[in-house]
């Protein structure tokens, strides 16, 4: 049976992370837990290795030395589940900003619609986005507009964080030459899935800001997605670039 491994990168989510968990093990279908901790000094680690010993489900800890990038802690979660022979692997917010009831509806996206990648979109269907103030609701808005434009995919929203891979495109994509850490990983990954030609579809979804712990974004996060699409754009002109 082809196993699901939803991945958390957590920094500080001790408010979070139990919910969260939880609520993944509820869902109907059996989605295992992989949390990538960045070495949380409020003790985001301590909770789940408790819960490891309480819940049914199967859920996995990998502890980082130290913070080192939302990029990074994707990689190593995704190098973790190929490892482990798992077939579907998602990405998820610890903070419930993405919902764990439509992990589902992602996992059917590719199980039975046949997308390689399923993106949880925030603007496939209008702008479903709440909590946010309108600067930083336009800032995304317009930042996936501006990728769509430089780098020609057909995606609302590429800067998405909320996705569903089939093994297949992480096995395809040399994990090791992906170059950005921020918000500017989710651009690269999706654009280098769209370059070798995987099936990529859209399933409109409702971003909720959370309300608990602390956002983790940052003007050099910004600069980074704004910026290195550019780089990313040019890099892809040569042939070495998909190596």
């Amino acid at each position: 049976m082809a196993r699901s491994l939803v991945i958390v990168p957590t920094y500080n989510e001790a408010e979070n992370i139990e919910k969260l968990i939880r609520n993944i093990f509820a869902q109907q279908r059996n989605f295992e837990v992989l949390v990538v901790d960045d070495n949380s000094p409020d003790g985001t680690a301590a909770i789940v290795k408790e819960l490891q010993g309480k819940l049914t489900g199967s859920l996995h800890l990998l502890e980082r030395r130290e913070k080192a990038g939302l990029g990074t802690a994707y990689i190593a979660g995704f190098k973790w589940a190929l490892q482990y022979d798992f077939t579907y692997i998602f990405e998820m917010d610890a903070d419930f900003s993405h919902s764990p009831n439509d992990l589902n509806r992602l996992y059917n996206a590719c199980a039975k619609g046949g997308a390689q990648l399923a993106i949880g979109s925030r603007y496939k269907t209008g702008v479903n986005v709440v909590n946010w103030p309108m600067g930083r609701v336009l800032l995304s808005y317009c930042a996936s507009k501006y990728v769509r434009w430089i780098t020609g995919m057909d995606i609302s929203d590429t800067t998405a964080g909320f996705v569903c891979y089939h093994r297949d495109v992480l096995e395809t994509i040399n994990l090791d030459n992906i170059k950005f850490i921020g918000y500017a990983f989710q651009i690269e990954m999706k654009f280098k899935a769209h370059l070798f030609g995987f099936v990529i579809k859209e399933v409109p979804v409702i971003f909720v800001d959370r309300t608990k712990g602390t956002s983790k974004m940052s003007s050099g996060i910004i600069s980074e997605a704004v910026f290195g699409v550019i780089v990313m754009k040019f890099r892809s002109l040569f042939k070495n670039y998909l190596a």
